[in-house]
């Protein structure tokens, strides 16, 4: 089987073009192809010579995703089936501007597993087995198609990417960080890191690695729950990375790094929607500077959580506000075409006469 050239770096790529008695130089063109002009075939690199592709195709691939389905909810959000090459499915969605205030902003919603581990009770991703982590390029490969249908159907390139599709970002760290030097490095797609947002659902041990590393992206924590008990139901990486673990973690990072982050929390019906929720979310938010998104929840077949009532999240989101929090109440994007948060479960669909 041909390995994959972009698992190269380019020192490696350096070391193989001179052992096959080629210009080292070569090897930082190949390069440019590969990660700043998106090439999906040797066939593309016009400055190479025609032997020189030849002699790549014999020894290498590159194994770019597909668009196995596109599909388009009436609020103008793009939800695409991407197939891998080894046929498995992730899915990612491109969501426009509403605000008239807003009109440039493109964000692109990524996936960084097959499936997840994690199992989160309001989510259709945890109740998929997790397959396998995408590599680098696989999560690249998102961006890139995602921005081609920005400028395609919006006439504007992306200006957000969040890692907040299938999967937990960091359980698949590596790959993660290497995609996100990929799209921001000057040699590459060029973005800048504060463009970016990792969201993850607690993983103590790897939110201190991104203080470690000095990772420049922004950080957001699903929260839905500021008590051990409720978390817990909800979340079971909680049982194995408490609140207390996740603030400290919190904590770490903001030291390394300065930079605030953001709690994301979904408001259910009769479960995490009171007063004294809120109080211990206020209270949570004194252990690190944040701000708090307040995300509607999206139903799934597999599980019953209702969304709270407008009045009562008023009045959560009233006390939050009054006490000096940051509060953004988030409404869901693509929901009649299951693009929405926690809805992505990588089912392929036969096209129909609303798919683009």
């Amino acid at each position: 089987m041909k390995q994959d050239i972009r698992k190269y770096s380019p020192a490696q790529l350096t070391d193989w073009f001179k052992q096959h008695g080629e210009q080292a130089f070569r090897a930082k063109q190949v390069h440019e192809w590969l990660w700043k002009k998106s090439a999906r075939s040797f066939g593309e690199m016009s400055n190479l010579g025609l032997a020189l592709r030849e002699k790549l195709d014999t020894h290498f691939a590159i194994n770019s995703l597909s668009v196995a389905t596109e599909q388009r909810s009436n609020d103008g959000t793009i939800k695409s089936s991407f197939k891998l090459y080894d046929g498995n499915l992730v899915e990612g969605v491109l969501i426009p501007a509403l605000r008239t205030d807003d009109q440039d902003r493109m964000t692109a919603c990524v996936s960084s597993q097959v499936g997840c581990s994690l199992t989160c009770k309001f989510c259709a991703t945890g109740y998929m087995d997790r397959k396998r982590n995408l590599d680098a390029a696989e999560i690249y490969d998102q961006v890139v198609e995602i921005d081609r249908q920005a400028k395609t159907t919006f006439n504007a390139p992306l200006t957000n990417i969040v890692y907040m599709g299938m999967g937990e970002p960091l359980l698949n760290y590596k790959n993660v960080i290497e995609s996100v030097d990929r799209i921001t490095s000057p040699d590459g797609l060029g973005m800048s890191p504060k463009r970016l947002t990792i969201s993850t659902a607690g993983i103590a041990k790897m939110i201190k690695q991104l203080g470690d590393d000095q990772v420049k992206t922004n950080l957001a924590l699903s929260l839905h729950a500021a008590n051990d008990v409720k978390r817990d139901q909800i979340m079971p990486i909680n049982e194995s990375n408490s609140l207390n673990n996740l603030a400290d973690a919190l904590q770490y990072f903001y030291r390394k790094t300065g930079t605030r982050v953001t709690f994301e929390y979904i408001v259910f019906y009769n479960f995490n929607d009171t007063l004294q929720d809120a109080k211990e979310l206020y209270e949570f938010t004194k252990r690190v500077p944040a701000k708090i998104n307040i995300i509607e929840y999206n139903p799934i077949a597999e599980a019953n959580f209702k969304n709270t009532d407008p009045q009562t999240l008023d009045k959560f989101a009233g006390f939050l506000d009054s006490r000096g929090i940051t509060v953004n109440i988030r409404r869901s994007r693509g929901k009649d075409i299951d693009a929405a948060c926690g809805q992505l479960a990588g089912k392929e669909k036969v096209k129909d006469e609303a798919a683009l």
